[in-house]
């Protein structure tokens, strides 16, 4: 069985941040311990490569998953916006289809949207 609200009917969202290597560790855990997000996969060695200022660059970054909710959002973006050190991060956010009850329950449960 698979459902996409957590307890208390909180909908479950997953972000995207890619980031410096060695600002990935740091955000990921200060997401966490503010308890804006219940988990973050930080998965290293990603090149990226995009275009900046009218040039085409290239980089090592680090991706960071993050699981939180829909009412901690606007809260998570912020505090990403404020520890990154891009002018423009890449913050995208995803609400799933689907995902296992026991899981959406404890991310809801990890998570304070205040």
């Amino acid at each position: 069985m698979v459902e996409k609200m957590g307890a208390a009917g909180e909908a479950c969202r997953v972000v995207l941040v890619s980031c410096p290597v060695e600002v990935a560790d740091p955000l990921a855990r200060a997401l966490v311990e503010a308890r804006q997000a219940a988990c973050v996969n930080v998965v290293p060695g990603m090149q990226s490569v995009y275009r900046w200022r009218g040039r085409v660059e290239s980089g090592a970054e680090a991706l960071l998953l993050i699981k939180t909710t829909v009412a901690a959002w606007p809260r998570l973006q912020q505090t990403v916006r404020t520890l990154h050190p891009y002018a423009v991060p890449e913050i995208i956010a995803l609400d799933p289809v689907a995902g296992w009850p026991d899981y959406l329950r404890w991310v809801a449960e990890c998570v304070h949207a205040d």
